[in-house]
């Protein structure tokens, strides 16, 4: 994509977000994971930056293919599952050109994407190391304060959460976050029925990552 043609798209995402406040999407991406889950994760984390943090984000939360231009329109996009995720050439190099002119990706493991999802970012970013954020990294003290890193919501393999990243011209493009299941925290209490201080730290690690990502 020519340089031209990114600082259009860019102009217009900027345009979008002061007329009508943020919005986040959700990634769709093909190879049978189920990128659909956790339907109410991301309503949830909404209204809570919205009434807790006074931030205007949009209720509305649509699924935004990889390989679509409508990527463009969102400054974060947030991807999850338990599967497999297949990026072709297209898709990745769509991907690319949109963390690199602004956009953000956070992926959620929802328990069975590590493997996946680490091969398919080698394809967006051939040249990149998912790297571990150390815990005095910003994004664990921007609203909520994180001394010791991810939360840990669901035990999975019984790991310890990590949150790893990539980093491109010295801004953090893409956040991983793995064996901690945030968006599971996010979800209707009933779905998971987890403690209310886990789906607390939950939100509030939540919150951290959309402040970071709008601010940076």
């Amino acid at each position: 994509m020519r340089k031209s043609t990114i600082l259009f798209i860019v102009l217009i995402l900027c345009f979008k977000i002061a007329a009508q406040g943020y919005q986040i999407a959700v990634l769709k991406y093909n190879g049978g994971g189920d990128y659909y889950a956790n339907p109410t994760a991301l309503p949830n984390l909404i209204k809570f930056c919205n009434t807790e943090l006074g931030m205007n984000i949009s209720k509305e939360v649509p699924y935004v293919e990889v390989g679509s231009t409508d990527l463009f329109q969102y400054p974060l996009v947030h991807m999850t599952g338990h599967g497999n995720v297949v990026f072709s050439r297209a898709e990745a190099n769509n991907l690319r050109t949109y963390l690199l002119s602004g956009g953000f990706l956070h992926i959620d493991d929802n328990y069975g994407m590590d493997g996946f999802v680490r091969a398919e970012l080698k394809k967006v970013f051939p040249e990149a190391t998912l790297i571990e954020l150390p815990t005095d990294h910003p994004i664990y003290k921007k609203r909520y304060s994180f001394p010791n890193g991810l939360p840990k919501i669901h035990e999975h393999d019984g790991k310890s959460p990590q949150a790893f990243g990539i980093v491109m011209d010295g801004r953090l493009v893409c956040l991983y976050t793995y064996e901690t299941d945030l968006s599971d925290g996010w979800e209707d209490p009933q779905v998971h029925n987890d403690p209310p201080e886990k789906r607390r730290q939950a939100l509030q690690m939540g919150a951290n990552i959309i402040s970071y990502a709008f601010s940076n």
